[in-house]
């Protein structure tokens, strides 16, 4: 998924109200950023680190630039719009990039459970394939991606819808796609939500399956990358 506009750097000053960021464009303008990640962002929004920013001049939308992405300095970049990895993920499935997930009809946001939207329903090549995806971006051990970064009672939901469908004989798929080019695992942060961490493994024995990539990620584009090992 490329950008639509060219990305601009930029020095973060705060981030606030979640969906709200305080930034410094190169030329010394401060202005106010949207920043789409309901998240902690925990290690992601200290004052000073250098971030991309999209601008747009959309006059439906109230700010002129959306924070993209987390430039660590030393090569590697975190992608901090949650949005982004539906949009990379849904051009490889269609495309059917990604191993194990290959089925003539991809459809995204279809509504199934009890008011809930499954991220994608693979169809057309078998039972069909129920597909949850979470961005994951804290990293708080070298090399090791986790999630959740706070507690998620939408994100235990969807285990739990996801449940019911393996037990109906459909395939349910719980992806992680790791919005960071500096990690090369991912487990789950059961300190920081117990009940997720309980959830999962109460998913995972009822039969639904765990899969894990990684992005590659630089200010011009976000793209799908490997399969990642996963620590329960």
């Amino acid at each position: 998924m490329r950008f639509q506009t060219p990305l601009e750097p930029a020095r973060l000053i705060r981030r606030y109200k979640r969906f709200l960021a305080d930034i410094r464009l190169e030329d010394g303008r401060e202005v106010v950023a949207h920043c789409a990640n309901p998240g902690s962002m925990m290690g992601l929004a200290g004052e000073g680190m250098k971030i991309w920013v999209e601008p747009n001049d959309d006059p439906r939308k109230k700010l002129g630039y959306g924070w993209r992405l987390v430039d660590h300095e030393n090569g590697h970049f975190t992608g901090v719009d949650t949005s982004v990895p539906n949009r990379a993920l849904k051009s490889a499935l269609i495309a059917g990039e990604v191993p194990g997930l290959r089925a003539p009809m991809v459809r995204p946001e279809v509504k199934y459970g009890e008011k809930s939207r499954v991220d994608f329903l693979l169809s057309g090549a078998g039972p069909d394939v129920y597909v949850e995806v979470k961005s994951v971006t804290l990293c708080r051990e070298a090399g090791l991606a986790e999630f959740p970064d706070a507690r998620t009672a939408r994100g235990l939901r969807h285990l739990e819808e996801l449940s019911k469908v393996a037990q109906a004989g459909a395939r349910a798929v719980m992806l992680y796609l790791v919005q960071r080019t500096d990690c090369a695992r991912v487990g789950i942060a059961g300190d920081i939500d117990p009940d997720y961490a309980a959830g999962l493994e109460r998913a995972r024995a009822a039969g639904v399956e765990v899969m894990v990539f990684d992005c590659r990620i630089s200010p011009q584009e976000i793209t799908l990358g490997r399969a990642l090992p996963f620590r329960g």
